[in-house]
Parts: C-alpha cells; sequence; structure tokens
C-alpha cells in the first residue's frame, strides 16, 4: 500500500463518511471483553491510525461518543447507531474498524487482549496475553 492511498468507509447508514490515508500503525483483532461487547461479536477486527491520517469526511455533527474508561472514546453515527471508531487518547492512535473501510487491504497481524478470547482463532498469528509492552502491556504471548 503506498502512503498516499486513500481509503473510504461509512456508518451503516452513510450519515458519517471517513478517509483513512497511508500506512496504518497497526491491524489485528481484539478480543477484549469491551470490544466484544461495544461490537456485538466475539472479536474486533481493528486498524490503527495516526490522528492526522484519519479525517472525517462527512458527517462529523452526527457523530456521537462514550467514554467508558480513559483509554477508550467511541464514536458511532447518531442516525443508525453504526460505529465508526474509537479514539485512543493514551496511545495517540485512532481506530478505524476494519469493518467499515471495505476497499482497504486488510492484512491482519496479531490478536491483543487473547486471554480474554471467547472464539479461539487458529490462524498462526501472534496472540498476546494483553498489549505489546511498548504500547503498555506486558508483551506475553500465548499459544493458539
Amino acid at each position: 500500500m503506498s502512503d498516499d492511498r486513500s481509503y473510504r468507509g461509512r456508518c451503516f447508514c452513510g450519515a458519517v463518511e471517513v478517509a483513512v490515508t497511508g500506512e496504518p500503525a497497526g491491524m489485528g483483532y481484539c478480543h477484549c471483553e469491551s470490544c466484544r461487547h461495544w461490537s456485538a461479536g466475539p472479536v474486533n477486527a481493528f486498524t490503527l491510525w495516526q490522528p492526522d491520517a484519519v479525517q472525517v469526511t462527512r458527517g462529523a455533527a452526527n457523530l456521537d461518543s462514550y467514554q467508558k474508561t480513559p483509554a477508550s472514546v467511541r464514536k458511532w453515527c447518531r442516525t443508525c447507531g453504526g460505529h465508526v471508531l474509537t479514539e485512543h487518547p493514551g496511545l495517540g492512535l485512532i481506530d478505524v474498524y476494519a469493518a467499515i473501510i471495505p476497499d482497504f487491504p486488510f492484512t491482519p497481524g496479531v490478536h491483543v487482549h487473547y486471554q480474554e478470547s471467547v472464539l479461539r482463532l487458529h490462524d498462526g498469528l501472534v496472540k498476546m496475553k494483553d498489549v505489546p509492552a511498548e504500547m503498555g502491556g506486558s508483551g506475553q504471548t500465548l499459544d493458539e
């Protein structure tokens, strides 16, 4: 993927649109309880971006947010309830959910918070107990 390549995504109804540009800081799957509950699924596919690589191109006033913990500010469309992104202030990164950017070449590299998994995936990717040490976690990996 080229650094100047841009991909567009949108909420469920299309009232909110986003664009991501360049290379993500990371891609993978999160198994934490918060992401599972928020996504209403057993696992959440994430793409992490530097804030300047993410732009809300339509419907910014239609975004609402919820902050359960200081680690995450989750944003969704007020019209359809479609989840759009999560800001991670402590990491200085924004997670634009992989599911909303359909043309983006999602290439996951890691599973995080795998100790909380309710759906074991045998895909050969690294399974982190929590998150990498450089992100404040233990850096410990688990077996598939």
